[in-house]
């Protein structure tokens, strides 16, 4: 009885650490603000919707932390999507990707990025337009593939996102999300 009380208490343990590790890694430690990436796509920047995609990050209570416009070259479009690479769309996601500049956000709010997600709306920009019209790639989204921004889809993502773009890592990590 006392061992399985012991092990019982170990788990416990256990997962307790691992909750608190994860969210203090997408968590600012002093009001658990939680970080998130924010992209805005070639058709964004291009389209001159910067200022606008900006103006509603900011209007929606994020402040953005750190910032950078950056033309994506092919090497990192396919390393940052690797996870895509067996995909039919992934050679129009690489070419789409590398078509411009790219605006590259670390945005924070207590809870980012269901928030960002929910602000962006689906990934399908024709979706969009209809069914959360108000959203983000309903304003500048074209279809599923050229859809305007990307937001990162769990905190994991998030933490791996930030760093493959802010925070040289030797880690030598392929970032996994879901998210286009």
């Amino acid at each position: 009885m006392a061992l399985r009380f012991a092990v019982l208490c170990s788990i416990s343990f256990v997962l307790l650490c691992l909750l608190l590790f994860t969210r203090r890694a997408s968590s600012d430690v002093d009001g658990f603000k939680e970080k998130t990436l924010a992209m805005i796509k070639p058709d964004g920047v291009d389209g001159k919707y910067v200022d606008d995609i900006k103006k509603i990050i900011l209007d929606s209570g994020f402040i953005i932390t750190q910032e950078i416009e950056r033309q994506l070259d092919e090497d990192t479009v396919k390393s940052f999507y690797a996870e895509h690479a067996s995909k039919s769309f992934f050679s129009n996601l690489v070419q789409y990707m590398t078509s411009g500049p790219v605006r590259i956000m670390v945005i924070e709010k207590e809870n980012a990025i269901a928030d960002w997600r929910a602000l962006i709306g689906p990934t399908d920009a024709k979706k969009a337009k209809v069914t959360h019209p108000d959203s983000v790639r309903a304003l500048c989204g074209l279809n599923s593939e050229r859809n305007c921004v990307h937001g990162s889809d769990s905190p994991q993502s998030a933490a791996i996102e930030i760093s493959f773009f802010f925070q040289k890592s030797t880690l030598g990590f392929v970032p996994t999300h879901d998210e286009l």
